[in-house]
């Protein structure tokens, strides 16, 4: 039976619809202008998503101060990170801790039942690990982090795991030949905004030496007229696109957050906000590289992911859909200890409390205050003249 035009019509007109539906939000729309005048620079959402969004992103209420009692190295065993702290701050860490990370099991879910000493659980020697990559992050990112600083809280929510993580892609099987020329294009990844482009923007700019791999350079254009040293490519625009797309996602907001759409590689033209992205960049690759990488080997073998990678950090694992993490509540300030000294951070990634593997089980620790440790990691510099984020 061959299909009459206004019935091809209606076929297509319902076909449309439907990807509209599927596609597009509910209006109404909210927009706000965030830069000059006719530049098109305006940021553009939706009340309704707005409303869930408000919902998810509720800090918990914190329990009360209290700094009473001596050093809790004094009289507790094994405090090797928080030692000097009062006994009445370390405890309320510890409850926070638990309720942050592991509400449904406890205290047994880091700690040996009877031996709170003990260190024979990973999840234990993790988050002591974990504690100093906090600290880390709120002493010596303010560049990024600001004075809102994170907790726990700010990538658990109440889960063992962060809901938000990533794991090294593993390329599916595909043909040789011809089809050997592999660019992780054309499947549509969350990762990439459920877009085709390539569905692994992680490996190459969160982790590892961001100057190895062809794709590591976050760039969409070259420098010079001529092709004379100009290694810029379509292959790594795209990588460069699906990075920003995920970006994007992970805060909420569009390019115009932080580019001026007429000239996205310009700073000057950019809002204040790609600064602060930019070292947010540098910052998630240093705790990846520094904190999350050693410890591979500490994991279990089903909590890595299918290459035998660890579960690393990126934007979405804080942001969790809105420009400032929990809307910018100031939940680091509620616990002073986990804001510094920045030499409880220790960020070399080739200390023993990397791996946790060299603690002993018991050890009486004194109040004796802690050596410094240089950090490994500074900050990167500037970014002004750079052609890229």
């Amino acid at each position: 039976m061959r299909l009459t035009i206004p019935l091809l019509a209606l076929v297509g007109g319902l076909v449309l619809a439907f990807v509209a539906v599927m596609t597009l939000q509910r209006p109404p729309a909210h927009i706000e202008q965030i830069g000059y005048r006719g530049t098109g620079m305006m940021d553009v959402s939706n009340p309704a998503a707005i409303a869930a969004s408000f919902a998810m992103n509720q800090a918990p209420a914190v329990l009360p101060q209290n700094n009473a009692g001596p050093a809790a190295g004094t009289i507790y065993k094994n405090v090797q990170v928080l030692k000097n702290v009062p006994a009445g701050a370390f405890a309320r860490i510890m409850v926070s801790m638990t309720q942050w990370v592991a509400p449904k099991q406890g205290c047994n879910y880091c700690h040996v039942a009877g031996n709170f000493a003990s260190d024979a659980k990973y999840t234990k020697r993790v988050a002591r690990r974990m504690i100093q990559m906090t600290i880390y992050t709120n002493a010596d990112w303010k560049s990024h982090v600001k004075n809102v600083g994170v907790t726990c809280y700010t990538c658990h929510r109440g889960h063992n795991l962060p809901k938000y993580v990533w794991f090294n892609g593993v390329e599916p099987p595909h043909a040789t030949g011809l089809m050997d020329t592999e660019t992780g294009e054309a499947r549509p990844s969350l990762a990439a905004d459920g877009s085709s482009l390539p569905y692994d923007p992680f490996s190459s700019f969160l982790a590892g030496n961001p100057k190895g791999g062809v794709n590591a350079m976050i760039n969409t254009a070259g420098t010079t007229a001529l092709p004379n040293g100009n290694r810029m490519s379509i292959q790594q625009t795209n990588w460069t696109y699906a990075l920003m797309m995920n970006f994007a996602t992970s805060l909420g907001v569009n390019c115009e957050f932080c580019h001026q759409s007429r000239n996205f590689g310009s700073w000057s033209e950019s809002t204040p906000k790609r600064v602060i992205a930019y070292y947010g960049l540098h910052m998630v690759r240093g705790l990846n590289n520094d904190y999350m990488l050693p410890l591979t080997d500490t994991f279990p073998h089903d909590m890595l992911g299918a290459g035998g990678d660890v579960a690393k950090i990126d934007c979405s694992t804080c942001h969790q859909g809105v420009s400032k993490p929990l809307y910018g509540a100031k939940m680091a300030k509620a616990f002073p200890y986990l804001e510094g000294p920045a030499n409880l951070a220790d960020p070399n990634p080739k200390s023993p409390a990397a791996s946790g593997e060299a603690n002993p089980a018991m050890i009486t620790m004194t109040d004796a205050p802690a050596a410094a440790t240089p950090a490994s990691a500074a900050p990167a510099p500037a970014p002004a003249g750079q052609p890229g984020k």
